[in-house]
């Protein structure tokens, strides 16, 4: 038998709320007065410093405001801020639908987006439809900085370029919606590079990042912090494994974590999680194949924890998908095995460097 005790049982993730996307009102927030009244407006105190802090420490940031969207793009161009702002929601429907085609868009929870806005009749219209959503009044903006959801622990290299790879998403996203064939023919032009390593010291921020960071595409949803990570990276029982993703429009960054822990004749995947960034892209049983495969090499069962948080079903289909079946079950951990006979091969469309 399996046994089904884990370092940790609960989803550590709710403790902390991590915004991951600011979403912006315009007139009276982002800038003084109402741009369909008066069109020489004027940036509120201090808000060029906050929106690129907030770039800088990885915080996406969008709008949600009642407006015409050609004169407020062409407001926020002439002011210099419009690159700074992704997925931007200028039309006349209701804040809450807006914040939802956002996340929508970004392929992020609404419980990881703050939303900023001086009438408090759409904070409260907000708050009501979306309570998940961290609802800020724009006469509180200078505290803004302060708050410890917009605080990162580690600000990375990946944190740095976040939006500029998202940009990059939005390219590729294009380029997609204009190709004609199957899909598979259409990543084979991506140019896709992929790598997976042992996690070195450099990468533990990072990886830290990552298990706070994503929910959907995490198995188990635990958390581990820098020092719990550099001891699993040290110890002789359990190997952390990371991955990078780039292509021909840049990089993706670090994207992909596994935390494997060794018995004398069991391997037990404590943690598998993939960035949601990659999720169209075909990558998602790369590291568990590459996984399957060493555990073969050695001669040991392996087996996968996976808890279900309502939103990483896809991680369980990854897990199906490569030959995993249920043997245990406790409450919300389920303890899944591979027999080790299916190895699938990598995609074609990829190129998979394997760095030990």
């Amino acid at each position: 038998m399996v046994s089904l005790n884990s370092e940790r049982t609960e989803n550590k993730q709710d403790n902390q709320k991590t915004i991951k996307c600011v979403v912006w009102d315009l007139d009276n927030t982002l800038w003084d007065g109402v741009l369909l009244e008066d069109s020489k407006v004027s940036l509120r105190n201090k808000v060029v410093g906050i929106i690129k802090t907030l770039d800088s420490r990885g915080i996406l940031q969008s709008i949600a405001s009642k407006n015409e969207y050609v004169r407020a793009m062409a407001k926020l161009e002439e002011l210099g801020l419009h690159e700074y702002f992704l997925y931007p929601q200028i039309n006349w429907n209701s804040k809450a639908s807006s914040i939802k085609e956002i996340a929508k868009l970004i392929n992020i929870g609404t419980d990881t987006i703050a939303f900023i806005d001086d009438q408090p009749f759409e904070l409260e219209e907000v708050s009501f439809s979306q309570p998940e959503v961290l609802c800020i009044n724009a006469a509180n903006l200078e505290q803004l900085l302060e708050m410890s959801q917009m605080n990162p622990r580690f600000i990375t290299e990946d944190s740095k370029k976040r939006r500029l790879m998202y940009i990059s998403d939005i390219e590729r996203n294009q380029a997609e919606s204009e190709f004609v064939g199957p899909q598979e023919e259409f990543l084979a032009t991506l140019n896709m590079h992929f790598k997976i390593s042992s996690a070195q010291e450099e990468d533990l921020q990072r990886a830290e990042e990552l298990t706070v960071r994503t929910n959907q595409l995490n198995t188990t949803g635990y958390t581990y912090s820098y020092e719990e990570l550099n001891q699993f990276r040290q110890s002789d029982q359990h190997k952390l494994i990371i991955s990078s993703l780039e292509d021909k429009y840049g990089t993706y960054g670090k994207i992909g974590l596994a935390l494997v822990e060794f018995q004398e004749s069991l391997w037990t995947i404590k943690l598998l999680l993939m960035s949601c960034r990659v999720m169209s892209r075909g990558v998602g049983t790369v590291m568990l194949n590459y996984i399957i495969k060493l555990a073969k090499e050695n001669s040991v069962r392996l087996c996968a924890e996976f808890v279900s948080n309502n939103r990483n079903r896809m991680m369980y289909i990854s897990y199906k998908f490569s030959g995993f079946k249920e043997i245990e079950s406790s409450g919300e951990l389920v303890v899944m095995e591979n027999d080790l006979t299916r190895i699938q091969p990598w995609p074609e469309y990829m190129k998979v460097e394997v760095i030990d």
